[in-house]
Order: C-alpha cells, then sequence, then structure tokens
C-alpha cells in the first residue's frame, strides 16, 4: 500500500506548488474513516482509495481530484458526512466527494428503463463538475484491475457494464489508455476463451514482431534524423479486445488480420508531422487509401494525429502514428489534459478548448428537455460507440457526426433554429435530399425557409440524438399549438353563433368552472374534443339558455333546402366558419379515406377526439355515420393559398370497354392533365367492360373535373365520374 509521502511525491512531481498540508490531512482523514474495513481481497479498504488517487496522479490532476479521490466512499461507508468533510476540506470538495457519492448509487446494467433513467442521472451529475467522472473513471478502472477477487457473476455484470458505458464515456472524453484498459479487463470476464485464444496467438508473435518493431524503430529513427527531425518511434502489438473487435467487424480471422502492429511517432511541431509522413511513405509502401487526417480535422474528442499503414518488413502491414507531443498528451488523457485542472482556468476556457467536454454540454441539453429515458439510453450509446464523420459549414466550421447521418443531422448540430426551419440543402454546391448520407469532407450548405417545420417522419431518419430529441419536442410543440388553434377557432365560432362576445379576457373568467390553468389549456382541450365547447360557453356565461342546440349537424335544412327537394346542397359561405388552409396548415386536418376531398368541394369538419378534423365532401354517404352526434360536426371552409398549392385525394370511377390499351388510355389522360394515381382497383363488371376505380391527387375541383372530362371523350370509355366511398 503506497505511504502517505509517496502519494505527496507522486503529486509533486507534476505539481510542485502542490498543497501537501492538504494531501496529509486527507490521506489520514480517510484512513481513519475507513478503519478496520476490508475489500474482497483482504486488503485494508483502504488500499482502493489509495490507488484510484494514485491512478489519477498519472493523469496529473489538481489536488483537489486526489483529495476527493481519497473521500470518495466516506460518505457512502463511514460515520463521515459531507458537512464534516465540507469543514475540513472546504465546499468545493465537499460537493466533489457528495456527487461521487450519489453515482455510487447507480445500477447501470438493471432492466433497460432504469438504466437508462441511471444513465441520465450519471451524466447530469458529471456536468456539475466534470472531476467526478475522472474520479468515477479511476474508481471503476481499479475495481476492474482487483474484479478477480469478486463472485463470478458479479464479475460478468461489472465488466458488462464497464464496456457499455464506462470504456466508451471514457473514449468519448479522449482518455485512450484508460478506455483500452477498461476494454480489456472487461473483455477478459466477459468472453474468457475468446481474450485466452488472442493472447496466445500474440504471444506466439511476440518474437517475430520484436525483430520487426526493432527494426522499423531504428530505421525511422535514424532517417528522420537525417532531414533534422527529433522523434520518439515507439512500437506495439494492439490490444486483444481491439483485434476482436477488428475481426468482428470485418468477418476475418486473426490469420487474415494484416496490421496488428502500431508505432507512435512523436515530434515537436506540426510541420514535423507532415514531413514525417513523406519520409515513412518514401521509405515504405503506402497502402491505399490508410491515411487519414485527424490534425487538420480533429474527433470529436479532441483526438488529433496522422495515420497511415505501410508494407514494412517482412511485408507486414504496420500501422502509424504520427503526432507532436502535446497531441498526444491530450490523446491519452483527454479532458483530463486540459488546463482547467493544471491551473485553475476558468470553465468557459475549458469549454472552448475540449471538443470532448463541448459533447458532454451537448448530451446534458438534450436530457434538459425530459425526453424518454430508454430513447435517451439508445441514442446516447450510439453516439458513445459511433465511428464519426466530419463535415463543413459552407464558412468553414468543421461539424463532427457519427456515420451515416445525413443532412438533417447536420442541420440540427450546427443549430436547432436551423434543423426545425431547413427546407433544402446543398452538398459540394448541389442540391441534395435532406436524407442524403454524408461522407467524410463534404461541404453542407442548410437552406432554410420561415415557414418550415420539421416532418414528424423525420424522427426515424435521424441518427443523432441530438436531432431525434429537437425533432420530438417541434413535433409536439407544433401539434399542441395545432390543437390550441383549433379549439380557440371552434370556441370563437360558437360565442358568434350564440351572439356573444369573444376574447381570451371572457374565455379566463371561467376557468375555474373548467377546472383548467390557462385559456391556451381551455382551447387544446377543446382542440382535442377533450371538452365540449358548449361547456365552455356555458362556464363563461352560466345564465345563458338557447332555443336552438348549439353547433348542429348540417342537415338539408341548415344549407335552405328541404328534406325532399332534389336540389343539390348550395352551402353559403358563412363568416364564422373555421377556415382550412390545407393538409399541412396550421389546423390539425386530415382529408376522408372515403373518397376525399378537394378544393372548391363543399365541405364538412367532424372532429374527433385526439385527431383534430377530418374534412368530407356535403355529398359524402360516411357523413350519415355521425348523424346521432351533431355536437362533432363544425362549420369549415376552404382557404387554400395559390402560392402554396398542394395536392388533394379524390376518388373516381370508370367504366371503360374490354380493348387492348384501354387502361393505358385512362391513365394517360391523367398523366397529361398533371395528376397523380395513388391507387388503382380493376374488376371486370361484364364480359365487355371492366369497372376501374382510381384514387387520385389533384389540385383542386376544377383539376378533378377536367380529368374526367378528358375521361369521358375516350373511345372506349363508357362512364366516368366522381365517388365518394
Amino acid at each position: 500500500m503506497m505511504r502517505q509521502y509517496e502519494l505527496v511525491e507522486r503529486v509533486k512531481r507534476y505539481n510542485p506548488r502542490a498543497d501537501e498540508a492538504l494531501l496529509n490531512r486527507a490521506y489520514v482523514y480517510a484512513m481513519l474513516a475507513h478503519g478496520t474495513q476490508k475489500r474482497a481481497s483482504g486488503d485494508p479498504y483502504f488500499s482502493h482509495p489509495l490507488e484510484v488517487a494514485a491512478i489519477l496522479t498519472d493523469l496529473k490532476l489538481d489536488d483537489a481530484t486526489i483529495v476527493a479521490a481519497l473521500l470518495h466512499d466516506t460518505i457512502e461507508d463511514t460515520a463521515a458526512t459531507k458537512d464534516d468533510i465540507r469543514e475540513k476540506f472546504g465546499p468545493s470538495i465537499a460537493e466533489l466527494v457528495d456527487g461521487l457519492t450519489k453515482l455510487k448509487k447507480l445500477d447501470l446494467v438493471s432492466k433497460q428503463a432504469v438504466q437508462a433513467e441511471n444513465l441520465r442521472k450519471l451524466l447530469l451529475a458529471i456536468t456539475s463538475d466534470v472531476r467526478v467522472l475522472l474520479v468515477k473513471l479511476a474508481d471503476r478502472l481499479h475495481n476492474m484491475r482487483t474484479l478477480h477477487y469478486v463472485p463470478p457473476a458479479k464479475r460478468s455484470r461489472i465488466s458488462q457494464e464497464t464496456l457499455d458505458i464506462y470504456a466508451p464515456l471514457a473514449g468519448r472524453m479522449g482518455m485512450h489508455d484508460m478506455r483500452e484498459e477498461l476494454e480489456d479487463l472487461s473483455f477478459r470476464q466477459i468472453n474468457p476463451e475468446a481474450y485466452e485464444a488472442l493472447e496466445q496467438r500474440l504471444s506466439r508473435q511476440r518474437d517475430a514482431v520484436a525483430r520487426v518493431v526493432e527494426e522499423i524503430e531504428t530505421q525511422l529513427t535514424r532517417k528522420l534524423a537525417g532531414e533534422g527531425i527529433s522523434a520518439e518511434v515507439s512500437g506495439r502489438l494492439k490490444k486483444p479486445y481491439s483485434i476482436y473487435r477488428k475481426m468482428e467487424r470485418k468477418a476475418v480471422s486473426f490469420e487474415q488480420l494484416s496490421d496488428i502492429v502500431a508505432f507512435r511517432i512523436l515530434v515537436e511541431t506540426i510541420a514535423d508531422c507532415y514531413r514525417a509522413v513523406g519520409i515513412i511513405h518514401t521509405t515504405w509502401p503506402a497502402v491505399p487509401q490508410r491515411f487519414k487526417d485527424y490534425i487538420s480535422t480533429p474527433k470529436g474528442n479532441d483526438y488529433r494525429s496522422l495515420h497511415t499503414t505501410v508494407i514494412g518488413p517482412e511485408s507486414q502491414r504496420v500501422e502509424m502514428q504520427i503526432r507532436t507531443h502535446h497531441m498526444h498528451e491530450v490523446n491519452e488523457y483527454g479532458i483530463a489534459a486540459h488546463a482547467l485542472y493544471k491551473d485553475g482556468a476558468a470553465e468557459a476556457a475549458f469549454a472552448s478548448e475540449s471538443s470532448a467536454y463541448a459533447w458532454l454540454r451537448r448530451t446534458v441539453d438534450m436530457l434538459a428537455h425530459g425526453d424518454n429515458p430508454e430513447e435517451f439510453l439508445e441514442h446516447t450509446k450510439l453516439e458513445l460507440f459511433s465511428d464519426q464523420v466530419y463535415c463543413f459549414t459552407p464558412k468553414g466550421r468543421l461539424i463532427a457526426l457519427p456515420r451515416k447521418a445525413n443532412c438533417i443531422d447536420f442541420a440540427y448540430a450546427v443549430h436547432t433554429d436551423i434543423g426545425n426551419h431547413c427546407a433544402r440543402a446543398r452538398i459540394n454546391g448541389v442540391e441534395r435530399p435532406l436524407v442524403t448520407e454524408l461522407q467524410n469532407g463534404d461541404e453542407v450548405e442548410i437552406i432554410t425557409d420561415a415557414k418550415a417545420t420539421p416532418s414528424p417522419a423525420w424522427e426515424s431518419i435521424v441518427v443523432t440524438g441530438r436531432a431525434r430529441s429537437a425533432i420530438r419536442r417541434a413535433t409536439r410543440a407544433a401539434t399542441r399549438n395545432q390543437y390550441l388553434e383549433l379549439g380557440r377557432r371552434i370556441v370563437q365560432q360558437l360565442f358568434a353563433r350564440a351572439g356573444k362576445p369573444f376574447s381570451d379576457e371572457a374565455v379566463k373568467q371561467g376557468l375555474k368552472r373548467l377546472a383548467r390553468s390557462s385559456t391556451d389549456d381551455v382551447f387544446w382541450a377543446v382542440g382535442r374534443d377533450e371538452i365540449p365547447a358548449d361547456d365552455v360557453l356555458k362556464a363563461v356565461h352560466p345564465d345563458f339558455k338557447s332555443e336552438v342546440p348549439l353547433g348542429p349537424k348540417p342537415t338539408a335544412e341548415w344549407f335552405g333546402v328541404g328534406k325532399d327537394s332534389s336540389l343539390k346542397f348550395q352551402v353559403p359561405e358563412s363568416e364564422g366558419a373555421i377556415p382550412i388552409r390545407g393538409i399541412n396548415s396550421d389546423l390539425p386536418v386530415t382529408i376522408s379515406r372515403e373518397g376525399g376531398a378537394v378544393p372548391g368541394d363543399r365541405i364538412v369538419g367532424i372532429l374527433t377526439a385526439g385527431e383534430g378534423i377530418t374534412i368530407y365532401p356535403i355529398q359524402s354517404p360516411a357523413l350519415a355515420a355521425f348523424d346521432n352526434e351533431p355536437e362533432r360536426w363544425l362549420d369549415v371552409r376552404w382557404d387554400i393559398d395559390e402560392a402554396r398549392r398542394s395536392r388533394y385525394p379524390a376518388r373516381i370511377a370508370v367504366k371503360s370497354r374490354n380493348a387492348p390499351g384501354s387502361l393505358a388510355a385512362v391513365t394517360q389522360v391523367i398523366a397529361d392533365n398533371d395528376g397523380n394515381i395513388d391507387n388503382l382497383r380493376m374488376q371486370r363488371s361484364a364480359q365487355d367492360y371492366t369497372n376501374v376505380v382510381i384514387d387520385l391527387e389533384v389540385w383542386d375541383l376544377k383539376h378533378l373535373n377536367a380529368i374526367i372530362a378528358g375521361i369521358r371523350d375516350l373511345p372506349i370509355s363508357a362512364e366516368a365520374g366522381r365517388v365518394f366511398e
């Protein structure tokens, strides 16, 4: 077990100004607090927080983080309290220890919903002070190193949790070495047979690889020095889990893997990095399409390096990673390498320096909007594990996204408002569909439209959690606004019929009677048919009595003709009618499936709870089903903006003679008149005739009539007309 002075010396090696008294006080406090407690190995329990602190000294962290590591189990496992720690070590350290105590209670491998909620808590806790995450990762690493003392069933559970959550989180924070060790320790427990098999094969390769490594190190160091480049060259075999994942991903055997050796070349400057690549490529043949430049386009976890693969001595494929010493420190230690924990720099400066920290902040921003925990878990895991693609805005801003991301993901990555109003996209100057999958280096320009809104279908198209979350929020808001506006118009229409003045202030008077907190809640409930509109009128005017039922079903008398009249309905344009501006308008509107409805038709609206208005032509036989529900009938009218026209559904029936090309002639008329066929059904009605029912999409009634007239003019057409069922 490390002694007190040894811990202080480890810290003072990288921080000569360390608070020696604080470290000594924390060491003694934790040792006395844990007293005679033992770990599963039989060692004193205090050895664990001491080893966690030692791991963090390797990351060169500040005094407060080292002290928090020493104390991280005291509140949970001893008589110590948060108030005790605040009094003895100050509020900052007390908050760190308290955050770690809360995290200890999380169970990240329980049922999916619980796991999801606990991951949310983990990320929310660590963003209050990211040092909580660093201590938690070090705590997990030491527990994994001593996992063989734990019962087998528990080993498997802890290892799976580590592989699912902690290892990828360490990677996402840029802590490469820690991620690799966590993965290998987990892999050894979860799949011991595969681990041992790979270890044995790697052992047999070590002697042969050692000769290649020595030759390349010597030859490359000499060549670089000859060009005036001071470099440290080191080679190693890749880790078992890294090899296992590559075998799985590429579906190849161990013998088919060619690049199991990796070299790191550390140089002084960025210019030296690029010069070194040139020297490497002129020394050994480069493998095509294996050069990656993560210096000009760093990964989202701040990783920067040049990667290339060459055919080295003995025809061995060798991966080369070329970087500066500073890049190497950031690549190995991730967020722990940044200045925040070296000299107390402001968090704002740190956040701008660290892309990994920015990712953490974005993830927590998504949490703050309260999305479904299981969906959050799914998308956070996706972003933790996924490889990335790097694209640019027209102004040169780099946007990192998971692979398979599309233009919609890109738009939301730039800004939520850009995503919510994106209408079109240009990739490398060429207009492409929004669903186009992006490739490394693409320049993406998003064209927005103030009137554009996210389609609910986008939720199943995007791959980033941020985009999906924003689309869901926007869809919910848009849907609520639609029902709210519908409810407002229904109530307004009802007040007009009753001869009562309408205003929000008037409706406010009835809030208590309606048991609603705001007028918006009232209108929303009316729009969803959760409150009858006449209840609102009665709540505002309790003494009002109407001799005529409010909101009657449209009957023949309502439109000015008798029941027995052979005249078609002539519906007057009512001033109080609700304007229908289209299917994608500010109201929740759908068109009847029984024959459709098009602008120019005389229409009726039927209110359905939770669905909004369904529009029917006044001639539709389907309206008979609502005869006994007059409260659901709404007075509506078309109000179409010619500049934003869309197609509407209609159904026609054609009786044609059985002759070669008759169906082609009918469909040609529809095509010539700019109609669109959505569905078509044929049935032989007699030996010489066929009935064809066609579902069309047309602009309006005039357009539909032109198509019907064109079909009637065909020599093969016996009958053609519109149907409503």
